[in-house]
């Protein structure tokens, strides 16, 4: 039963021949051969050889989309949130509004004015009483909670519209691309 082994470690009875450390592990083999600079991506550069060249820019990509469908509760929620914040806006500028045009003295420009074309006779006339800064912040809310109500419902019927007349033509095409 002798069989030739290939092992270098092995007897010739088969047996692993052991010191008093246990088995001897070799270290791994290093590669025999470098990689060729033939290979695509190790092309060397100018006088830095080893160096990869970067992968040429991609071409942007095109996908060509249909909104064929608007949910209207989704609308009406955005369409109340940016009607809440105009009607804040609103609010506020009539406030800035109001509180400039009495910095720079315009409702007293005004008073004279009409004291000149009405006489004095008339009693006078004060612009400040009949546009005071709570009548203005008040006539301006009033105008923000009609605003919030109104474009909120124009933008539920607009995206119910949309939905209706989408079945019929098929949507509004988009284009996106990749930059």
């Amino acid at each position: 039963m002798s069989s030739p082994n290939s092992n270098p470690r092995a007897t010739g009875s088969g047996s692993v021949k052991q010191t008093g450390t246990g088995p001897r592990v070799n270290a791994p083999a290093r590669p025999t051969q470098k990689p060729s600079n033939s290979a695509p991506g190790n092309r060397p550069t100018g006088n830095r050889p080893g160096l990869v060249k970067p992968a040429p820019k991609a071409k942007a990509r095109k996908a060509r989309l249909l909104v064929s469908k608007v949910d209207p509760w989704s609308v009406l929620k955005m369409s109340f949130l940016l009607s809440v914040a105009l009607g804040i806006v609103t609010v506020v500028a009539a406030i800035v509004i109001w509180t400039v045009l009495d910095l720079t003295g315009i409702f007293d420009g005004v008073n004279d004015l009409l004291r000149e074309i009405a006489g004095t006779e008339s009693g006078g006339f004060d612009l400040r009483q009949f546009a005071s800064l709570g009548q203005v912040v008040s006539f301006a809310t009033i105008i923000a909670v009609v605003n919030v109500v109104l474009l909120t419902a124009l933008a539920m019927l607009s995206a119910v519209l949309y939905d209706i007349s989408s079945t019929l033509v098929g949507g509004i095409g988009v284009t996106l691309t990749d930059d």
